[in-house]
């Protein structure tokens, strides 16, 4: 009886135990699965202003840009030589002032610096006294011809007088162009006003490149005082190859980046191919207009251009909009959607300012030139809308972080 007994015990504690296991099973499959859930539902991260100003996040849209099918180059920037000056002077003498400094701009006519010299006082005193001797010699003429009409004057006296004045004419003339030349107004020329200093002025409107003299320097007429280039008729000057040569037309667009900054993208047009190779090279010259945004340009930067075989666009984001994670390319999209499983999120936007949610969307990538990367979407993005063009490692960081902490 005893025996029966112990043996009914032994059956109900099998029993319970084995519910118990059963029930603890149960659980953890169904931990699991609601972990794995939040799993597929951690796409979304949220980054208050403050953390995306610190991070250096930047938002954009996605752009359509010509990535196929292109020809790699390399360049520099030029400026003709017709738009190109020196800034000098018709006359020697010793800088007294200098009103610019490099990279100023600068006007036709604007006046660069002045020269000292007290050869140019004398050349005001020989036009002012050409002036009284012209009058001398006009008062002596008349006279002459009014005694010659009464028969009582030699001919030749009239013309010696005729001949002194029609000298003193030509001198004056000349003594005006000089003193023109040297920018200063022939009319405001009197013994009370002689001006020792002559103005340097710009011969074209542009930037200035090089000083080239300083204050007290002596300068002659080969020496320019500044060099000015104009920027505004910048082209790019390529060296394609000769196996490429047939594909490039004129009219065709470059899109081309500073050797020094590969960030900045800046556009050009193709206006004239060489015809003859570049110094003993196998390349061939090709000019280029830059077109639109020209700050930053200077004669003689390097850059590294693709010249675009067609007109297909496709959508691309800059490489910095995307992020790779177990395999897969993604970029974060600005969204309305709301992070799950945060609990202190509202707290953080309540004390950090507005909170901007990026949601994580998976992307195949295509062709990739001059920055930026084609890509195709797996889900359909609404048209306008706006992505992280930069700091997309920070926010896949911040996502990560996020679903390692709920766990």
């Amino acid at each position: 009886m005893k025996l029966k007994l112990n043996i009914n015990i032994l059956i109900l504690l099998s029993v319970f135990l084995l519910s118990c296991s059963k029930n603890k099973k149960t659980e953890e499959t169904k931990e699991k699965t609601e972990k794995h859930a939040e799993n597929e539902n951690e796409t979304v991260a949220s980054l208050t202003e403050e953390q995306m100003n610190a991070v250096e996040v930047v938002l954009g849209p996605i752009e359509m840009k010509e990535l196929t099918a292109v020809i790699k180059a390399n360049g520099a920037l030029s400026v003709p030589n017709n738009n190109k000056a020196n800034a000098t002077s018709l006359y020697g003498g010793v800088i007294r002032t200098l009103n610019v400094q490099v990279g100023d701009y600068v006007k036709k006519g604007q006046v660069i610096a002045t020269i000292a010299n007290p050869d140019f006082i004398q050349l005001q005193e020989d036009y002012l006294t050409a002036g009284s001797r012209i009058t001398f010699a006009e008062q002596e003429y008349r006279r002459q011809k009014e005694l010659f009409d009464h028969d009582a004057g030699a001919k030749k006296n009239l013309q010696n007088a005729e001949a002194e004045l029609k000298t003193l004419r030509t001198k004056r003339a000349s003594l005006q162009r000089q003193i023109q030349m040297m920018g200063i107004s022939p009319g405001s020329v009197s013994n009370s006003n002689l001006k020792s200093g002559l103005l340097v002025t710009a011969p074209i409107s542009g930037t200035i490149s090089n000083i080239l003299l300083q204050i007290g320097s002596y300068i002659d007429v080969s020496s320019p005082v500044a060099e000015i280039v104009d920027n505004s008729s910048l082209h790019l000057d390529l060296q394609v190859f000769e196996k490429d040569l047939p594909s490039v037309k004129v009219g065709q667009k470059i899109h081309f980046t500073l050797t020094n900054n590969p960030v900045e993208e800046y556009d050009a047009e193709v206006y004239s191919i060489g015809t003859a190779f570049e110094n003993q090279s196998k390349t061939i010259p090709v000019h280029c207009k830059v077109k639109g945004n020209k700050n930053g340009l200077i004669d003689g930067m390097n850059a590294t251009a693709v010249v675009s075989l067609n007109n297909r666009l496709m959508p691309a984001v800059p490489n910095t909009a995307i992020t790779s994670a177990d395999g897969r390319d993604y970029i974060f999209l600005v969204t309305g959607q709301k992070t799950e499983g945060h609990k202190d999120e509202k707290s953080q936007e309540k004390h950090s300012g507005k909170t901007v949610n990026f949601e994580r969307v998976e992307v195949v990538k295509g062709t990739s030139e001059m920055g930026y990367t084609a890509i195709t979407p797996v889900k359909a993005i609404p048209k306008g809308a706006q992505i992280a063009v930069k700091g997309a490692f920070f926010i896949n960081a911040k996502l990560t972080n996020s679903g390692e902490h709920e766990h």
